[in-house]
């Protein structure tokens, strides 16, 4: 019993790092594979207080190899979960599939594909990438819906790679990136509080807290969410910093912000929020898209058109509540894409001082006041009379583009009375498998 205890004390603290104390309860804990090695843990508690499944590799014992035993393991880990509707949490450090066992180690990985799959969007699934993960590791961890790598933790589908785990978080492979597996484990409790436990549970509630008034004209990115709200874990900081994706607490209900920070849109920034976007659609979380893009960028032609289409497409069909808000411009196909109701939004709302306009407010006063220019009128002047008239979010919500427009002070308000009256959205699609883009 000794000897065993020991040899998977790694897997078991990390269980334990992650489980509230005293919660943790192991399965399967005597199964071995062929050879008599135990290469895994898991079992079941709860994180947070909430009821939730995991399994840890054990580094120690043949580097983790992935054997028959270890995979009937996880299976069961998915299979309980998918049964009982709770999260599943993979805790990932193994140098690969146990070459003894051959194909059928690989067989028995095909089947833990198909078990996260199956529960792919119905329980949320959290990885922790602890150490080593390659090859069908890797393709397996990163099929859950949040990853978190610890930085010294190597993390690619090709081996030999010289790819770190720093590397894959800036290309977006990787969610959050951690210090080490306590800091780790911290935000694996932190994504767990803020998820509903299936996708026919209720998101959890939060105390509400004071509203705030303050004036928020100035804020961007995880500044302007923190300032709205609390709890908040920002996820692929790293990639694509012209949008910052959070999860967060707002008038006590977990919602997701998708904030766009003044540039054009490009394709990684689409990318990014696409899969922000299916993530709080599986879970029914609200979606607040707060707006200032400038239209997409002019190069990668093909590429943006390809990245534009899902992110559109994702917004389209996503039937949890959603809500935009207009704070800086609202330019061409990224108002269609972020903001306009006809396409997404079950509320829009602009700031005061917002512009939403189908061109750069430059290429419209050059097309629409030519002769005014030419006349020898100041193009500074053009352009705040456009802003003014034709770019007002005033003239938008008098053509019924936008639901309200109102001041930065007012923001935390006015989205909260959005979140409490669309809390009970119910919206039937046609029956079909998917979408194709």
């Amino acid at each position: 019993m000794s000897e065993i205890t020991n040899a998977l004390s790694t897997a078991k603290k990390r269980l334990l790092a992650v489980f509230d104390e005293a919660s943790f309860s192991e399965i399967d804990a005597f199964a071995k594979s062929a050879d008599g090695e135990i290469e895994a843990a898991a079992g079941y508690g709860t994180v947070n207080g909430i009821p939730a499944y995991a399994f840890s590799q054990e580094p120690s014992v043949s580097g983790g190899a992935i054997s028959f035993a270890q995979c009937a393991k996880i299976k069961k880990i998915y299979s309980l979960a998918a049964k009982t509707g709770c999260p599943v949490i993979g805790i990932y450090d193994s140098n690969g599939v146990k070459l003894k066992e051959g194909f059928e180690a690989l067989t028995a990985y095909g089947e833990i594909v198909k078990a996260s799959a199956s529960v792919s969007g119905v329980v949320p699934q959290i990885s922790v990438i602890a150490g080593a993960c390659l090859g069908t590791s890797a393709l397996v961890a990163n099929m859950a819906d949040v990853v978190i790598a610890v930085k010294d933790a190597d993390f690619y589908v090709t081996a030999p790679s010289e790819i770190t785990a720093e590397a894959s978080a800036a290309e977006g492979t990787v969610d959050i990136l951690a210090e080490d597996f306590s800091a780790a484990a911290e935000k694996v409790k932190d994504i767990i509080s803020l998820l509903p436990a299936n996708n026919l549970d209720f998101p959890p509630v939060f105390d509400c807290g004071e509203i705030s008034d303050a004036d928020l004209s100035a804020l961007k990115g995880m500044d302007l969410i923190n300032a709205l709200g609390s709890n908040s874990v920002e996820l692929k900081k790293a990639y694509a910093e012209n949008v910052t994706t959070a999860l967060a607490v707002i008038g006590g209900m977990p919602v997701g912000f998708a904030v766009f920070g003044g540039e054009p849109l490009c394709p990684a920034c689409a990318y990014k929020t696409e899969a922000f976007v299916k993530l709080c659609d599986a879970f029914n979380l609200p979606i607040i898209t707060v707006v200032d893009a400038n239209g997409f960028i002019r190069e990668k032609e093909n590429q943006m058109l390809v990245a534009a289409t899902k992110l559109t497409s994702a917004y389209a069909s996503a039937t949890c509540p959603k809500i935009s808000l207009i704070t800086g411009n609202a330019i061409g196909a990224a108002y269609i894409t972020l903001a306009g109701r006809a396409s997404n939004a079950d509320l829009a709302f602009a700031w005061d001082s917002a512009v939403v306009s189908p061109l750069e407010t430059e290429s419209a006063v050059a097309f629409l006041f030519s002769e005014r220019l030419a006349a020898g009128e100041s193009r500074e002047a053009l352009e705040a009379e456009y802003k003014e008239t034709l770019g007002s979010p005033f003239t938008a919500a008098a053509s019924g583009a936008l639901d309200d427009v109102f001041t930065p002070q007012e923001t935390a308000a006015k989205l909260i009375a959005a979140l409490e009256i669309l809390s009970g959205k119910r919206e039937t699609t046609i029956p079909r498998k998917h979408s194709v883009k």
